[in-house]
């Protein structure tokens, strides 16, 4: 089903998960992931730079945002054997590089969350936290962390590694 719906909103999971610095893109304790901080990143590049409210519009930083939970699914696919082994997105961390002044945070992250609603319904829906930085690294205007919930015969590992 989740593959399904990918392909009727054509999107395609990206095929590699490289970390870009020294951790792992997701960590498997129970039949929880906990995927790392994801970028707006698209064929090996970052999509977008730049602080929202200043360099890019809320609307720019949603597609960013929405990019980044793609990736976070990308990383779930590698973990699990069967992306229909994924039962649910728990919660979303999702943090906004910031203009001064600018407070609607909320409305970037929900690139991320509608993502998940569109693609898994229901059980796409999750807790979330939009916090406002100053910074992200390489210049990213969004990272998002994802907490989700899976069935534990669709482990592979304890851990991915690059």
């Amino acid at each position: 089903m989740i593959e399904e719906k990918l392909r009727e909103l054509g999107i395609k999971l990206a095929e590699e998960v490289p970390a870009l610095g020294s951790y792992v893109p997701a960590t498997v304790s129970g039949n929880l992931i906990f995927i790392s901080g994801q970028l707006p990143v698209e064929n090996g590049e970052l999509r977008f730079t730049g602080k929202v409210g200043s360099d890019l519009t809320v609307e720019q930083g949603y597609e960013a945002a929405r990019l980044a939970a793609i990736n976070g699914l990308s990383v779930i696919s590698h973990t699990l054997e069967n992306l229909r082994q994924l039962s649910r997105i728990i919660k979303i961390t999702g943090y906004v590089a910031s203009a001064p002044g600018f407070t609607e945070q909320h409305k970037v992250i929900n690139g991320a969350s509608e993502f998940f609603s569109d693609v898994l319904s229901e059980n796409g829906r999750h807790a979330r936290v939009a916090v406002g930085v100053p910074g992200l690294p390489m210049d990213s205007p969004v990272e998002i962390e994802i907490i989700a919930e899976f069935s534990p015969a669709a482990k592979r590992g304890s851990d991915i590694s690059p």
